[in-house]
């Protein structure tokens, strides 16, 4: 999609504030700029006219400033008027495109989200979508201008075409300049929104790491990196503004020249009446006023290029179209209500078969290959290993967090053909080792915007052995958890995430390594809750013992394959790596 489709194709989608707005421009400057100039210059005829003849008596001179002071008024109602539709225009343009573009990530592959880092992230979020917003305001002025342009033109060469086409002249002046210009300034403007993208994120990677940072010693070298980085994104934003004000100067004094020539013009030819010299006055402001408009449009334009590439990209090769998706925003309206998926019998797990699952991570040969098991309903299956056996992407890649190379899952005989979009409620729920929580009160992160009965939110809190918790808690399910929970503990975080889990009545639950946190007692009375009914149906990373002895089936993985499967008695017979596991040795 090319950037002029992108920008019609936003105007479209509220096309009618976007006539609004550019209704409003053209009224403007028909009634506030042209006519005003035309009855100014019919006063001052009068004028002169009376001058010459002080016999003569009219009113036409109490009619003109009459009509003055009413094109001021409507000008001022005009102006007012348009504002709601201009702003409400960008406002849901602006809107539109971050609601898509969030969308779009939160349903991407939890692996890669993103092409870069978070700081990158919000950095297009912010600053590029501006850029668009910026220039869908300035074409509607740019069109209120030409419909300005184009009658001022015939008026101005009717009275004198030699001071017209001076006028004119330094126009094409500009936007010769400007297209001559367009590539260089584009490269600065790239240069410069990838180095903001760069300390941002840095900073977002620095203020998620403080505690590793302070463990190695590192907070010099981190601090001298953000000042690195500082200083290479001030060189690109100094150079890419500098270019910009220069060329903007360059435009301002083209046209202070031409206005200077046509002042000498006009003095040259007596001929002109003070109504003329005076049309040409009050229609120079706007003229240079178009001038400098039209420029900056152009370099505007060639900025939105640079920033609708850069949502492009974030989009990782998906249809440019879902940057442009009409769906409601409910901007007023009320967001409708989120329920869990109703789970209907087809829905239930039987089996889960993994049958020659392998991933291989780009460039590297580090994976997983040819992985083969099965799990039953109601059954607990643990995935253990060594570190960096691949258990984690073992887990991605079955839930479609990572894409996998080759390999077949079914459900109950059914193949599984988009794993990213089938294992979510009801059919599955996974927690990651770290979870991910916001700094909003314990109740809304275990929700998310669920709206669940008290009983089932009581019920998940109690399996997840949170009750003790909460209880402690100053305000119960409403204290505010912090960032990253980081009110919580470790276990709390972990139990918090589980909870999340169980209140959306999931057939599969995984975990990744989710009681690595907790204390024996708590962990085991979470597992024996967990599984006290043989309700749900468990993958698990651990290697914690408490969990291994609970298992129905241990897949020990060794260098992204399965070294041995089986039960725990069978397994610390047969496999010597999970003796080492059991036994602390690795």
């Amino acid at each position: 999609m090319k950037t002029y489709q992108f920008i019609w194709r936003l105007i479209r989608f509220r096309s009618w504030l976007y006539l609004g707005s550019l209704l409003g421009q053209i009224a403007f400057f028909g009634v506030g700029r042209l006519a005003f100039g035309l009855m100014l210059q019919g006063f001052f005829n009068t004028l002169n006219t009376l001058n010459h003849n002080p016999a003569r008596n009219t009113i036409l001179p109490w009619l003109f400033l009459g009509g003055l002071a009413l094109a001021a008024v409507l000008r001022a109602l005009i102006q007012f008027v348009s504002l709601s539709p201009t702003i409400t225009s960008i406002f849901k343009t602006n809107a539109l495109l971050q609601r898509n573009l969030l969308r779009y990530i939160l349903q991407r592959p939890g692996a890669r989200p993103i092409p870069g880092s978070t700081g990158e992230a919000i950095n297009y979020f912010r600053d590029d979508i501006e850029v668009v917003d910026r220039l869908f305001g300035e074409m509607a002025y740019a069109i209120g201008l030409v419909t300005f342009i184009i009658p001022a033109m015939l008026i101005l060469l009717h009275i004198d075409t030699l001071i017209t086409v001076s006028v004119f002249l330094p126009l094409l002046c500009v936007v010769a300049l400007a297209q001559a210009m367009r590539q260089r300034q584009q490269r600065l403007r790239t240069a410069s929104r990838e180095a903001t993208g760069i300390l941002t994120g840095a900073i977002g990677e620095i203020f998620s790491s403080v505690q590793a940072i302070q463990i190695a010693g590192a907070e010099e070298y981190a601090v001298k990196h953000f000042h690195r980085l500082s200083q290479l994104r001030q060189r690109q934003i100094l150079r890419d503004t500098v270019f910009f004000s220069a060329l903007q100067a360059v435009f301002g004094n083209i046209v202070g020249l031409g206005t200077g020539l046509i002042l000498v013009l006009a003095a040259l030819y007596h001929h002109l009446s003070p109504g003329d010299i005076t049309i040409f006055i009050s229609y120079l402001g706007t003229i240079t006023t178009f001038i400098v408009s039209t420029a900056y449009v152009i370099a505007q334009y060639t900025q939105t290029r640079v920033s609708h590439q850069r949502l492009v990209d974030l989009l990782q090769g998906a249809s440019p179209e879902i940057l442009v998706q009409t769906d409601p925003l409910y901007l007023k309206k009320p967001i409708p209500e989120l329920h869990t998926p109703v789970k209907l019998e087809i829905d239930k797990l039987a089996l889960l078969q993994i049958a020659n699952l392998t991933y291989h991570y780009p460039d590297t040969d580090r994976g997983i290959e040819n992985i083969n098991f099965q799990l039953r309903r109601g059954t607990l299956t643990v995935i253990t290993g060594r570190v960096a056996a691949g258990k984690t992407t073992l887990l991605q890649t079955i839930l479609g967090l990572l894409p996998k190379d080759t390999g077949d899952l079914s459900w109950n005989g059914r193949q599984i053909e988009d794993p990213a979009s089938f294992f979510v409620p009801p059919h599955s729920a996974y927690t990651p080792q770290v979870p991910h929580l916001f700094s909003e009160t314990l109740e809304e992160n275990i929700l998310l915007g669920l709206n669940a009965e008290p009983a089932k939110l009581q019920q998940a809190i109690q399996l997840a052995v949170l009750t003790p918790d909460v209880a402690k808690l100053e305000n119960g399910l409403q204290t505010i958890i912090g960032t990253r929970g980081v009110k919580l503990s470790g276990g709390q975080a972990q139990r918090t995430a589980a909870a999340r889990m169980l209140i959306r009545d999931s057939e599969l639950l995984v975990f990744d390594d989710i009681s690595s946190a907790l204390d024996v007692e708590t962990e085991s009375q979470l597992w024996q809750q967990l599984l006290q009914q043989r309700q749900h149906s468990c993958l698990v990373v651990s290697h914690r013992k408490a969990v291994l002895q609970l298992a129905d089936n241990i897949i020990v993985l060794q260098a992204g394959k399965i070294a041995a499967m089986g039960t725990l008695q069978e397994l610390l017979t047969t496999s010597e790596e999970l003796q080492q596991i059991w036994n602390g040795t690795v």
